[in-house]
């Protein structure tokens, strides 16, 4: 919120650009690879009326970028000739152009520096925040060029180009022009999706191409995948679509998903609907079968988003080192009893109707998360189409705070490394607790602690001194904060297809350790918001020693984490990476112009004068003791797994307590 007494400002950023501020990003002496930052040349072109450019100047001199040089050339001036070898003192080797009136924002020349030095892109570009007596709205270049009419304002100043490439006689009086002509070229283009510059218009923009959405679950928005459904919806929200939101579990429970194939209420919901676009995610809590995708797809176009593998195989969401998958699941499947359980004798024919729907003519679009999941949607459902897109956090949720002001308020020491492991089931097999734990225990010691988040029914069986358990935390915000109070972020999985929680990690500035396997290869960028490791006896043990001796490098990590993990998978990065994927698969228009986003979009990033507060319930609250107890019991004489005896009494029981409620509505 805005300080008291203090008027919000029409630009929607707080303090800006005069004063401190408080999401200023914190940036090392060098690039992540030990290169210094790049030389930039910001130059101004003053119209005469000098209206807006002490602002203007103001916001440049607020970046603290050393290595920048500012200057202010009149109106008609020949900008090329500011860059040539005798004029350009400072040897930069990046441009940005601003004109009078215009204004970074807080953080913009690192954001963009860091992006074009990790890429090596021909030009980057960020978000422009429009504003006249309040915020208008906020959108972006798009990767194929600029339509002519399509913006009334002058834009590029949103856009720094790397003058090796454009060369420096380009036209750099026109940078949205520029742009346009290096997309036609094939050049490589880089965009952030945070904001870089606001800039004052007299009416909102046009709104852009929009579609209506229902977005399909198996169980709704609890638990990692829903969680990461329902931010996706929230981008495509923010980027002016209309959503619909559809649990299947809202007509069938849960404990009926292995023989639940249709769902006549949902359909019909769906139908009156009438959307331009399905897109399902996480169906395997209530449904083994994605039948019901291929009775959508003969009346709308349908999408599935790729939180596992289960839309690829015959029963389960990751093979974990099976060959099956790629001659055909079948009853030889070696985990039947493992969630998603199916019996053996039908997961031949599921598999065989999930390929035919994948590859048919109007089959889904798989939306892959992360390189890898797009690899495997690629080698195991050929002939479908495959995009990348990212996900969606809330970065102005998920950010940094004060560290020993948080350990207080959450009763941590204060001077201990405190070392963070977080799922949604923290002891789960899949996420390689045995690995974790062992690893962990190799630097147990004085000064160190342990925070576990998420469900860990008995804490004492991890023998980990100085643990601190607090449950599962349904509140995004307060999940940040415990995020934000440790040093350093570990995981032992090896089945991520991509992995939210390094990321809502490098958010909070917090580095994560893991292997070098799956999609963390893209939740974690080796050397810049964490470190990878091969996938080898002692190797995670090794890397955690070295990190927890290293206190420099640890902030040094979620330094660069926070920044890049910003630019790259906020609500409107998000909603880029969409809008390209539904327009290459030919369900929106092609786009020459910007992508627009509502004025809302920008309360989604710590730089805002009015956050979004993120959201709540986003897990299973802990379970009584009895419950847990029971749990343990269940584990001990059962293992973890559900045999198909306990299954069917389990469905059966629900099918019993629906039919008491329903005749309880009818009495």
């Amino acid at each position: 919120m805005p300080a008291a007494g203090r008027p919000r400002p029409a630009h929607g950023v707080a303090d800006w650009p005069r004063g401190g501020h408080r999401s200023a990003p914190e940036r090392p002496d060098t690039l992540p690879d030990g290169r210094p930052w790049p030389r930039l040349r910001v130059v101004t072109i003053a119209d005469g009326s000098e209206v807006g450019l002490a602002d203007t100047l103001a916001s440049v001199l607020a970046q603290a970028y050393p290595e920048a040089r500012h200057d202010v050339l009149p109106a008609g001036a020949a900008i090329a000739e500011a860059f040539g070898t005798e004029a350009d003192e400072a040897g930069a080797g990046h441009a940005l152009i601003l004109r009078a009136g215009d204004m970074l924002a807080p953080g913009a020349l690192v954001a963009l520096a860091l992006e074009a030095a990790l890429t090596g892109a021909a030009a980057v570009a960020g978000l422009r925040v429009l504003y006249g007596e309040t915020v208008l709205g906020l959108d972006a270049a798009s990767l194929r060029g600029a339509a002519a009419g399509d913006d009334a304002l002058p834009s590029g100043s949103e856009i720094l180009f790397d003058l090796a490439r454009v060369g420096r006689a380009a036209n750099l009086a026109e940078p949205a022009a520029l742009w346009a002509q290096l997309a036609a070229s094939g050049a490589p283009l880089a965009r952030i999706g945070r904001p870089v510059l606001l800039q004052r218009a007299s009416e909102p923009p046009a709104s852009g191409a929009s579609l209506s959405i229902v977005s399909l679950t198996g169980t709704g928005h609890r638990g990692g995948a829903g969680i990461a459904q329902r931010r996706l919806g929230e981008a495509l929200s923010l980027a002016g679509h209309r959503l619909a939101h559809v649990a299947l579990t809202d007509e069938s429970p849960a404990a009926a998903a292995e023989w639940a194939d249709r769902f006549p209420r949902a359909e019909a919901a769906i139908r009156d609907f009438a959307p331009d676009l399905v897109i399902a995610g996480n169906l395997h809590g209530a449904t083994r079968s994605l039948d019901i995708l291929g009775r959508l797809r003969s009346e709308s176009p349908v999408a599935v988003v790729l939180h596992d593998l289960f839309p690829l195989t015959g029963r389960c969401a990751y093979p974990k080192g099976c060959t099956r998958i790629v001659t055909g699941c079948d009853a030889a499947c070696p985990t039947p009893d493992e969630y998603p359980q199916l019996r053996r004798g039908r997961i031949a024919a599921e598999h065989t109707r999930k390929r035919t729907l994948l590859a048919g003519a109007a089959g889904p679009l798989l939306l892959a998360n992360s390189d890898w999941t797009a690899e495997q949607a690629r080698g195991h459902a050929p002939g479908s189409a495959v995009a990348r897109v990212a996900l969606a956090f809330p970065t102005g949720v998920f950010a940094p705070g004060d560290r020993r002001g948080l350990r207080h308020r959450l009763g941590l020491p204060g001077d201990d490394v405190l070392i963070l492991f977080s799922a949604v089931i923290v002891d789960a097999p899949d996420k390689g607790v045995a690995d974790l734990v062992a690893a962990l225990r190799s630097v147990a010691g004085p000064g160190v602690g342990f925070v576990a988040i998420g469900r860990l029914d008995d804490p004492a069986r991890l023998g980990l001194p100085n643990l601190y358990a607090p449950g599962p935390i349904a509140e995004e915000a307060d999940l940040a904060a415990w995020y934000g109070a440790c040093d350093l972020h570990v995981t032992a999985s090896r089945l991520e297809t991509l992995g939210q929680t390094p990321i809502e990690a490098g958010l909070c500035g917090t580095p994560t350790l893991a292997y070098r396997a799956t999609g963390l290869t893209s939740a974690v960028i080796d050397g810049v918001s964490g470190r990878l490791v091969p996938e080898e006896p002692g190797a995670l043990a090794a890397a955690l020693k070295d990190l927890v001796a290293d206190g420099a490098a640890r902030q040094r990590l979620g330094a660069f984490g926070r920044i890049t993990l910003e630019s790259r998978f906020s609500h409107a990065a998000a909603a880029m990476s969409l809008d390209e994927a539904l327009t290459g698969a030919g369900l929106l228009p092609p786009r020459a112009g910007r992508v627009r986003f509502a004025p809302e979009m920008l309360a989604r990033f710590a730089l805002a004068a009015e956050r979004d507060g993120g959201s709540g319930g986003t897990v299973d609250a802990l379970s009584p003791p009895f419950v847990r107890r029971l749990r343990r019991a269940k584990h001990a004489v059962l293992g973890r797994n559900l045999p198909f005896w306990m299954r069917r009494g389990l469905y059966l029981a629900a099918r019993m307590r629906g039919a008491l409620r329903r005749a309880e509505r009818l009495a």
